[in-house]
């Protein structure tokens, strides 16, 4: 009997993103309410302080610096504070990193499956002004992604 590991699905372009409210690598408490009337963007990423994680967040730390100062950038891993917070201070991120230890917000973003998972998937959302999500990509290329994401708000603005 083969078994085939169930993938999450991403969130549909057009609707409202869940809300959810966690803390972030310095210990403040994070929710989607905090952001109304901001565009935001939202990344998954496996693991703090890795290989792709690491491109990922520096990129969109650059990215952060050249776009609109309105725009809010929100990283998102299963990582404990303490994980994220060392990430955060070695590569100066310039964004909250969000510490989704129970994966609720994963599960309710469609970058995980399962409660018990161990990493999100690599997904990343651009929501509007009024917490509509207008972009969803499931990462393949990490460096193309950024890029593409960062178009995206540059042209979307």
């Amino acid at each position: 009997m083969i078994f085939f590991k169930k993938k999450p699905k991403l969130l549909k372009v057009g609707t409202p993103a869940p809300p959810f409210s966690l803390p972030d690598h310095n210990g403040n408490t994070v929710s989607l309410a905090d952001f109304k009337g901001q565009r935001v963007l939202i990344y998954f990423y496996p693991k703090a302080d890795t290989p792709g994680c690491t491109i990922e967040t520096k990129g969109f730390c650059a990215k952060k610096r050249e776009l609109d100062d309105g725009l809010a950038i929100l990283g998102v891993s299963f990582d404990t504070p303490e994980a994220n917070k060392a990430f955060a201070e070695k590569f100066e991120v310039n964004f909250p990193l969000l510490c989704d230890t129970t994966r609720a917000m994963g599960m309710a973003y469609g970058a995980a499956t399962r409660t018990d998972a161990e990493y999100p998937e690599r997904i990343t959302y651009v929501l509007d002004r009024e917490g509509v999500i207008e972009y969803a990509e499931k990462v393949t290329d990490i460096e193309a992604h950024i890029y593409a994401a960062a178009a995206h708000l540059a042209d979307d603005s």
